[in-house]
């Protein structure tokens, strides 16, 4: 599964035009991202999430859907946050035991297989993928136990008894028997209102694997900010060749610079630092930097020290 469901408030205004994983990095809707690391996992089926413009995301999703996968989409009408949305596809998810659960804001590259051997030869009932990063302040971390069993999440649960913790990158191993303890209503987070009561129950059969910078490439993709970054300084990914595939569609890279395909600049445009969407008319003489041209409009991005003008 993946859980693309969300508003992506933190991104406007890109997310009023698109929804967040069907917004364009290096030419790509992110939700392909995901898709293709699924497949190169072995992953053939798939079911997303959906809320916020839900055509756009299945567009972008079955346009660069893997050969050989199926997917299938669980579109709420009202937004039920990660554990309701997860509720919702259940009984989807029970017929792949283990199956996969990713966050669908991110570039992520973990090795899924060796995570849902590692779920298996430990009998747990989730496991959850955790990264050891520096920016750790910002996001927060997962505790574990000696035998890497979750005993802390975040800073609102405490078990005691945590010996290691990670940044926790929104890539969880689930077996059947843990949808068993779903909570019987509609909306709520997975991890406080569906792991943390599991836990709190006394279960231990909730672990995680806290991986090293080196085993695990993660960039969140959740801000204007963040967006850009990808855009612009993507990490290297094992499992497809985004560049490559974006320029025969008609993706141009220039220096600090993305053109989508089918896009044009106007005589004495100038963007440096920018994203450009796809079949999008730059008007003559803008002059910008550090953010998004989409919509029509040249979006900046927040705390880049960004300029726009016309000449």
């Amino acid at each position: 599964m993946i859980v693309a469901a969300g508003l992506g408030t933190r991104m406007r205004p890109l997310t009023e035009l698109r929804p967040k994983p069907a917004c364009p990095v290096r030419g790509l809707p992110l939700i392909a991202f995901q898709l293709e690391l699924l497949a190169h996992h072995g992953v053939t089926e798939v079911v997303i999430n959906s809320h916020h413009l839900p055509h756009a995301l299945t567009a972008a999703a079955q346009r660069h859907c893997p050969a050989g996968m199926r997917v299938e989409f669980s579109h709420e009408r009202e937004l039920l946050n990660t554990g309701g949305g997860i509720r919702r596809a259940a009984s989807f998810l029970r017929e792949s035991d283990p199956c996969l659960i990713l966050g669908g804001d991110m570039l992520l590259d973990a090795d899924l297989t060796a995570l849902r051997r590692r779920h298996a030869e430990r009998g747990d009932a989730v496991t959850l993928l955790l990264r050891r990063d520096p920016r750790e302040v910002d996001f927060g971390t997962i505790g574990v136990d000696a035998d890497g069993r979750v005993r802390r999440i975040g800073s609102r649960f405490d078990l005691g008894g945590v010996r290691d913790a990670g940044v926790y990158v929104w890539a969880n191993v689930v077996s059947a028997r843990a949808f068993d303890t779903l909570p019987d209503r509609e909306v709520f987070g997975h991890l406080d209102g569906w792991l943390a009561p599991r836990l709190r129950a006394g279960f231990r059969d909730i672990g995680a694997e806290v991986t090293e910078i080196t085993d695990c490439t993660w960039e969140p993709v959740g801000t204007m900010a963040e967006y850009l970054q990808a855009n612009l300084a993507p990490p290297r990914l094992s499992y497809i060749d985004v560049d490559t595939r974006a320029r025969s569609a008609g993706t141009r890279f220039e220096r600090e610079l993305v053109i989508g395909a089918g896009a044009t600049l106007g005589a004495g445009a100038s963007l440096r630092r920018a994203v450009v969407w796809e079949d999008e008319r730059v008007p003559e003489g803008l002059l910008a930097s550090d953010g998004v041209f989409a919509g029509g409009t040249f979006h900046p991005c927040p705390d880049t020290g960004r300029t726009s003008e016309n000449a």
